[in-house]
Formats: structure tokens, sequence, C-alpha cells
């Protein structure tokens, strides 16, 4: 995550700076902007770079990524033509060597005032061996009749260091392609440049926790209107069970605590040029509890940040 610019101007020859050419660096100060999308074959990519593609991106799938450097040199001396940026797919067919330089690569971009996210989308394995399942097309690895949930476990050894150094990583294992996309326009086409976005998520344990998640909290011992059969049906959202949860004592305590500790340590992200943060906020089925308290931490927090948005995985 990533993107705010540098402190100071560089004002070495263009040659000179980091290996890049100097068409490169001639258009750092319109602030270029990058977008590197990898994942987990069938988690999504296509999705994600087609809806940057209606954004306005200059999308490339597939592209090896010992050609990253060159294709940015060559779109940046012509970077008036691209619309927003430069949206590019990499994926586990990459050589070795390629995928383990690549986050020193997104390092110097940045160093050039070049805005870069990198996005990670993953699957759970039984989802995506369902997913292939369906459309009963070929894991790009599973060559040679290797059998496919070897093929993804492969997968995920070999875009290890792309995981790494992602700023931003989208579980996809209960998102539907509509939703993916949303996520894609909100998160990252509605970032500005050196903003971090936050997303606070409600989601049930009994689902299991978002892949997704920086910092994860769990409500499950606070008191439970599903217990109250008038509130059963409800969720978070709805008055009656806002306000059971507001009388709680413990509910307040909870909500106090959480704020204090993302009060605290989110303005350290953000001056670390953290791009985006996600805060999972979890109860037993993620109808009440962490629904409840996702929007009123989201509510709270928007007093000093307007970069906050709100999910519920449950509903």
């Amino acid at each position: 995550m990533v993107l705010a610019p540098p402190s100071r101007i560089d004002c070495r020859l263009p040659t000179e700076i980091d290996g890049l050419s100097a068409a490169t660096v001639a258009t750092m100060t319109d602030t270029m902007r990058l977008i590197i999308v990898s994942g987990l074959s069938g988690s999504g990519k296509t999705v994600a770079l087609h809806a940057l593609e209606d954004l306005g991106y200059y999308c490339i799938d597939n592209l090896p990524a010992g050609l990253l450097k060159a294709v940015v040199d060559e779109i940046s001396a012509g970077k008036g033509r691209i619309g927003r940026g430069l949206a590019v797919g990499i994926d586990a067919r990459n050589r070795l060597q390629d995928l383990e330089s690549l986050p020193h690569l997104i390092e110097e971009f940045r160093k050039q005032h070049i805005q870069t996210d990198v996005l990670f989308v993953l699957a759970d394995n039984e989802v995506l061996l369902k997913r292939y399942s369906e459309t009963r097309r070929r894991h790009p690895l599973a060559e040679h009749g290797a059998e496919l949930r070897n093929a993804i476990e492969e997968e995920r050894e070999v875009l290890s260091e792309v995981i790494n150094s992602a700023d931003l990583i989208i579980d996809t294992s209960r998102t539907s392609v509509y939703e993916l996309a949303d996520v894609i326009r909100e998160r990252v086409n509605g970032r500005a440049p050196a903003a971090l976005s936050l997303l606070i998520e409600s989601f049930g344990y009994k689902h299991g926790i978002p892949a997704d998640a920086d910092f994860v909290f769990d409500l499950r011992c606070l008191p439970n209107p599903y217990w109250d059969l008038n509130l059963r049906n409800l969720t978070g959202l709805d008055e009656q069970v806002v306000r059971f949860l507001d009388e709680q004592e413990s509910v307040a305590a909870m909500h106090a605590d959480i704020l204090a500790f993302l009060e605290r340590w989110i303005p350290e992200y953000r001056a670390s040029n953290r791009a985006f943060l996600t805060v999972a906020i979890g109860c037993t089925g993620g109808q009440h509890r962490s629904v409840y308290m996702t929007e009123k931490l989201a509510e709270s927090l928007r007093s000093f940040d307007d970069h906050i948005s709100t999910r519920h995985k449950e509903l």
C-alpha cells in the first residue's frame, strides 16, 4: 500500500535516477498511476482488470514481469493518451527470478513518483476447486496431468513474494463479481494519492475470519440480540437492535477501547505511507453485534477521516 509522494525531489539527471529512462522521469510531475493485479487463478484477476478498464485504465493482462519496467517507460512517454493510468495483470507463469525482483522494482517506481498499488486476489482452495469444476478450464500450472489441488498450492508458493508486497489483499471466497468490481471502484480507484483507505467490515466467525483483515476484533463476549426472539431476524442496522446494544455497558466499553486503539494507530500507518487498512469486526453470525459495531466505529472515525468505508460480509 503505498502512494505518498516523496518528501523531496531528486535533482539528478533523468538518466541517473535508479535506472529509469528520461522518458519515464520526464512525466513524473504528472504522477502516473500504476496498478499491479495479481492473485490465484480463478480468484478474480480478470474481473478486477475489467473493472479498472471500465474506469479508464489502460489494461494489460498476463504481462511478463520482466517487461514491466519497459512497459511503464513506454507508456509514460505518451501518458496523456492512456486515461486514468496503467493496470497490469501478473500471474504465476512468470519466471521465478522476475517475480522475486518485483518488490524491488515496485520500490523504484514509487521513488520516481509513480503512484503504485499492488492488488492480490485470492480465495479458499475449496472455492477455487469448485470454480474450476464448474468452468472446466485448465489451471495454468496444472501441466502434464498435475492434480488441480497441487497446482493451486504450487501457485500460492510461487506468488509468495507478490503477496508479501501487496498493498491490498481481496478475498473473493464469498464475493460476487459485482462486489469485487465495487471494491475496485471504491477502495482502489476512489483513493486519492497519499490517502489511507480504511475499510471496516463485519463478519461471522462461523463463516471464517476474512483473509484480507489487518486487524481483527472479537465481539462474541458481548450480549447477543439473537437470543431475543423479537430481534433474532433483524440486523445490526435495524433501530431495535441498535437501541438494545446502545443500552449495554459492555458494548459501550468495547466500542471505546477499539476506537481508542484505532485513533492511536491509524495515524502511524498513514505516516508510514500505508495505502490500505482493513479492520474486521466479528461476532458469531455476523448479523447483529459486528454490524452494529462496524457502523458505530465508522461514524466515530469519520469525525477526523473521510476515507472510510464499511462492508458487511454476511448480510
